[in-house]
């Protein structure tokens, strides 16, 4: 009995004397990563890590609370437009020296919009974990109904497909589905364009560009065709069943839709749909830049031991694991070697996206940004606004919602003379 109680104690002892990692994960990613811990805490077995799952609602706020009070993780998920708000609050660990030094994370190896979405005014706060964009899920049979046998490379076909789909449709059946209240389809068209969606530095809002409004105009077309039904998703509420049914033939959307295709579809109609790149205005056209990435807080007192986990979940092999085990897409171009992505069709045309993805303005203001754009791009949609005028509107909430840094980045120059 004492002896037992003596191996108790000195295994306790050791579990003591470990350093513990606090790592704070989102959603059902913190469920998953989970799985993946004990293979490096046998490799470590001088570090312990404790995953702390956080619902994706409560994230940013939790996150913003911790780093006013000094109580951060060592390690967290950040969705990759988090990262300019933090790194704007002085909260994230440089992380390219690291990166000299690693034999395991390698920039080249990564898709170079994912990586860009990390880099802000030059230095790097985040590893890309996994990657998201949006592209076109298709009906084949209905698009060679309509006498189609490939998926459109361009605008221009894209939009003699989309009226032939219409011109075969039945009625409340469309070519397309866009909610109206998703920003993801027209901000992918606007990254297609060549002028940036903000200007002067971040200082002011870019949507009167020439390539801003031509690509606000192509979207608008589409439901000025009635190509689109004017409707939120929220009012669209099993549009996997819907697509089934032929009520749409494109469904704009993200690789979470794989699997739910695949399971709530027929088998017999397992065959019938395919997923494809999104067709740009002259050729293959850019996507978003999407995803989380992993980051070090500056208060860490374990930044080298938190290296050591970001490595470790960057492997190839360890990110493939990860694919397995939730669908989330690896950023890294020698994990996708894998069957389970390799060899599947639908998986491969994101492969395909992730190579002219882009990023997103780094400013902390964007999402706020981008949720103005689509809303005024409703009322464009439901032609209560010109092109022109949505534009304009854009413009001057975008600009409103930037006069602070427009204020901060004038002062800090003022400062620096």
């Amino acid at each position: 009995m004492v002896g037992a109680l003596a191996s108790v104690a000195a295994c306790r002892s050791r579990q003591d004397d470990r350093n513990t990692l606090v790592f704070w994960a989102m959603g059902r990613e913190g469920e998953a990563v989970a799985q993946l811990i004990p293979a490096f805490e046998r490799e470590h077995p001088d570090i312990h890590v404790d995953v702390q799952e956080l619902p994706w609602k409560a994230a940013h706020q939790k996150l913003l609370t911790a780093i006013a009070g000094n109580t951060t993780p060592d390690v967290a998920q950040l969705g990759n437009t988090w990262i300019a708000e933090l790194r704007a609050l002085h909260a994230l660990e440089p992380l390219q020296p690291y990166v000299d030094h690693s034999s395991v994370v390698q920039p080249a190896d990564y898709f170079a919009g994912i990586w860009a979405t990390n880099r802000i005014d030059g230095t790097l706060y985040g590893i890309p974990w996994y990657v998201d964009t949006r592209l076109l899920f298709y009906r084949k049979d209905l698009l060679k109904a309509a006498g189609f046998e490939a998926p459109p490379r361009d605008w221009a076909e894209w939009s003699r497909q989309m009226a032939a789909l219409q011109a075969h449709a039945a009625p409340d059946h469309y070519a397309i589905l866009l909610p109206t209240n998703e920003f993801e389809q027209l901000l992918s068209l606007a990254l297609q364009q060549d002028e940036p969606l903000l200007r002067d530095g971040g200082r002011y809002g870019n949507f009167e560009s020439a390539g801003f409004k031509q690509a606000l105009g192509f979207y608008v077309d589409i439901f000025k065709r009635h190509e689109a039904p004017l409707l939120a998703n929220t009012e669209v509420p099993n549009p996997w069943t819907e697509f089934g049914r032929d009520v749409y033939a494109f469904y704009f959307s993200g690789p979470w839709n794989i699997g739910e295709f695949r399971h709530r579809l027929a088998p017999s109609q397992q065959a019938e749909w395919a997923t494809a790149p999104l067709p740009g205005p002259h050729g293959p056209g850019a996507g978003i830049a999407s995803g989380s990435s992993l980051v070090i807080f500056r208060h860490s007192r374990q930044k080298a031991q938190a290296w050591l986990l970001i490595q470790y979940l960057s492997r190839p092999q360890v990110q493939q694991q990860f694919y397995r085990l939730l669908g989330d897409m690896p950023p890294r171009r020698s994990a996708w070697q894998g069957d389970a992505l390799r060899n599947d069709p639908a998986v491969q045309a994101f492969r395909d996206q992730l190579e002219r993805v882009k990023p997103t303005p780094a400013v902390p203001e964007w999402e706020r940004i981008v949720t103005e754009m689509q809303l005024v791009a409703a009322q464009a949609a439901h032609g209560e606004l010109t092109v022109d005028q949505a534009a304009a509107e854009m413009d001057r909430r975008a600009d409103a919602i930037l006069e602070k840094r427009r204020w901060m980045l004038d002062h800090a120059h003022g400062a620096r003379r």
